[in-house]
């Protein structure tokens, strides 16, 4: 779950407060490295808290970022993961979009494109969902609706522009508005597909 880092930091507040102690751990990996115990952990906590969390840590990580001791800094670097997530989704789908649209062979792009320097973990994660015409939901569309806008409002309060995010987000809250916020993230690819008037794999249309 993405938590605005002033929320977490208000959560920790109350939790301290009441004489527990509280770790601010967001997680990345997704549910097939969740399940195979190699997540990896972006943790803030009193060196207490995380001594104590460790066994359990280790059960399910691969990789433990110890990233301070308040509340709100792993939240913090989970806000730019899914900012990088949610972007590089954006970008692999309408990478694809273009490549229907020059009638390319998309497996074979994505072979490619997997070797050279223009890949991403997403891209080779969520084109096959594309060129197989598969949207089963691992992650789903509306989540980076709520993610994004995250990452948008904590950077508007703080007056940084993110210019990319808030391209991404627009393309997402489309998605999610013509019914697609519970099909896979890589589904946003639909909305292009559909302005560009190509078909991609898997449309009926």
């Amino acid at each position: 779950v993405t938590l605005a880092p002033s929320k977490a930091i208000e959560i920790g507040s109350r939790v301290t407060s009441q004489g527990f102690q509280y770790i601010d751990a967001p997680v990345s990996g997704g549910a097939a490295k969740a399940l195979e115990g190699r997540m990896s952990i972006m943790a803030s906590a009193s060196p207490q808290a995380m001594s104590q969390a460790k066994p359990v840590f280790d059960a399910i990580s691969e990789h433990i970022f110890d990233l301070g001791d308040d509340a709100g800094q792993g939240s913090q670097m989970k806000l730019i993961n899914q900012l990088l997530a949610g972007v590089h989704i954006a970008a692999a789908a309408e990478a694809m979009n273009l490549a229907a649209g020059l009638k390319m062979d998309l497996h074979q792009v994505i072979d490619v494109i997997s070797k050279c320097a223009g890949s991403s973990w997403m891209f080779e994660n969520r084109a096959p969902h594309i060129a197989d015409g598969d949207y089963t939901p691992l992650s789903s569309v509306n989540i980076f609706v709520k993610d994004l806008g995250i990452v948008t409002q904590e950077a508007e309060q703080k007056n940084v522009v993110t210019p990319l995010s808030n391209a991404a987000l627009t393309l997402y809250n489309k998605a999610s508005e013509s019914g697609l916020g519970a099909e896979d993230d890589s589904a946003i690819v639909k909305v292009l597909a559909e302005r560009s008037g190509i078909k991609l794999p898997g449309s009926s249309s």
